[in-house]
C-alpha cells in the first residue's frame, strides 16, 4: 500500500500549487520571507505584500541595511508587526554572522529572531530539501483529522502528539514537495469548514472522515470574552494641513509604528492640545471605531482638531513628525491610524 507521504506526493504532482511567487524561483531568502508573512495570514493576502517586499528588498543585504520604518511601511496592513521587526533583526544577524546566507540546519535557524520550530522546518525543507517536519495551521488540521487527535492544538500535550505524527510521516526523499503538499492539502481540500473529503488523497486512512465529523477536528480554542479598552486618538492638523504623528515604543502593541497622540477617554483633549501643540481653532468628534486585537477590543474615539500657531516645544524629539496627507512619507502606520488618515483625506 502506498504510504501517507506517497499518496500526498502523487496528489501534489497533479493538483499542488507550484507557481506561487516565492516558488519562482525557490531561494532561501524568499522562502524565509514568505514563511514569516504566512504566519497567521492567508496566501491570497500575502501575495501582493510579498511581491512589493521583494521589489523593494530583493536581497537580504538590502533588507538588513534598510531603516526599520521602510520595513514597517511595507508591512502596514499585514498585522502582527512583531513579525516585521523580527524579520529585520534576523536579516541583520544573518548578514553579520552568516555572511548573508540563511543557515541550512533547522536547529540554527531556530536561534534567529522570529523563527520557531515549524518555520525553521519549513525553511530547511523547502529551501534546502531536508527532512524536517513542519506544523503550521494547515498541517495541524490535516493531522488532527487523520488521527482524530482531540483537544485544542494550543495545548502542549496536543502539540506533542501532532509533532510526533508530523515527524513520522516526513519522507527522506522529495522533502520540499512533501512539505508543500501537506500545506496545500490543508489549504485547498482539508479546509476548516466543509472539507472536500471525497477529493482527498488520504481520506481512506483519515479517522475523522471515517467518523463522519472532520469539522470537529482540531479542537477549538476555548472561548473567552475579550475585554474592551477605550482611547481618544487626536488628529491634530496644523495650518499646512499636516497631521501630527508619534512613533510608538519599539516593543508592545504597534511597536515601532507611527500612530496618533492618544488620551484616556476622561482626559480633555483641549487641555492636551493647548499645552503641547497650540491653540484650537475648531474641532470635530467622529463616531467611535473598534479595532480588535487577539486579546482585547480597542474602541477608538477620533477627534479632529485644527490648531493655530504651534507651541515652540512641538517636535523637540525625533519621535514626532507632521505627516503630509498629499505626499505621505514611507512610514509604518498602525492599521486604524491608516484608516483614519484615509478617511480624513477623503473629506478634505
Amino acid at each position: 500500500m502506498p504510504s501517507f507521504a506517497d499518496k500526498l506526493l502523487t496528489w501534489f504532482d497533479q493538483f499542488g500549487r507550484k507557481n506561487l511567487p516565492w516558488q519562482t524561483p525557490i531561494h532561501p531568502y524568499r522562502v524565509w520571507v514568505s514563511e514569516i508573512m504566512l504566519q497567521q495570514t492567508q496566501v491570497e493576502t500575502v501575495i501582493p505584500y510579498f511581491n512589493r517586499f521583494m521589489e523593494r528588498f530583493p536581497t537580504i543585504e538590502l533588507l538588513a541595511a534598510a531603516p526599520q520604518d521602510d520595513v514597517l511601511h511595507l508591512w502596514t496592513g499585514l498585522g502582527y508587526y512583531a513579525r516585521a521587526r523580527n524579520l529585520h533583526k534576523c536579516a541583520q544577524r544573518v548578514v553579520e554572522e552568516f555572511n548573508g546566507q540563511m543557515p541550512k540546519d533547522a536547529t540554527t535557524l531556530e536561534t534567529l529572531s522570529g523563527i520557531g520550530r515549524s518555520t525553521a522546518g519549513a525553511i530547511a525543507s523547502i529551501a534546502y530539501k531536508q527532512p524536517t517536519a513542519i506544523l503550521d495551521g494547515n498541517v495541524k488540521r490535516v493531522l488532527a483529522r487523520q488521527y482524530a487527535v482531540e483537544g485544542w492544538p494550543g495545548k502542549p500535550a496536543v502539540m506533542k502528539v501532532l509533532w510526533q505524527h508530523a515527524e513520522t510521516h516526513m519522507p527522506t526523499q522529495r522533502c520540499r514537495d512533501y512539505t508543500q503538499a501537506i500545506m496545500d492539502l490543508g489549504a485547498t481540500l482539508c479546509v476548516r469548514s466543509k472539507p472536500l473529503c471525497t477529493k482527498c488523497p488520504v481520506s481512506q486512512s483519515c479517522a475523522a472522515a471515517q467518523q463522519g465529523n472532520p469539522q470537529d477536528y482540531p479542537g477549538k480554542k476555548p472561548k473567552k470574552t475579550l475585554p474592551v479598552k477605550t482611547v481618544q486618538m487626536l488628529l491634530l492638523r496644523n495650518a499646512d494641513g499636516h497631521i501630527l504623528l508619534e512613533q510608538r515604543p519599539p516593543t508592545g502593541i504597534w511597536g515601532g509604528l507611527w500612530s496618533l497622540p492618544e488620551l484616556a477617554l476622561d482626559k480633555p483633549f483641549q487641555d492636551y492640545t493647548t499645552e503641547h501643540v497650540g491653540d484650537i481653532n475648531t474641532h470635530t468628534q467622529w463616531a467611535k471605531m473598534r479595532h480588535t486585537f487577539s486579546h482585547y477590543h480597542l474602541d477608538i474615539h477620533p477627534v479632529i482638531v485644527e490648531v493655530g500657531p504651534l507651541r515652540s516645544k512641538v517636535m523637540e524629539n525625533n519621535r514626532q513628525l507632521w505627516y503630509n496627507l498629499q505626499k505621505p512619507q514611507s512610514l509604518g502606520l498602525a492599521a486604524p491610524v491608516k484608516k483614519l488618515l484615509a478617511q480624513l483625506d477623503s473629506l478634505l
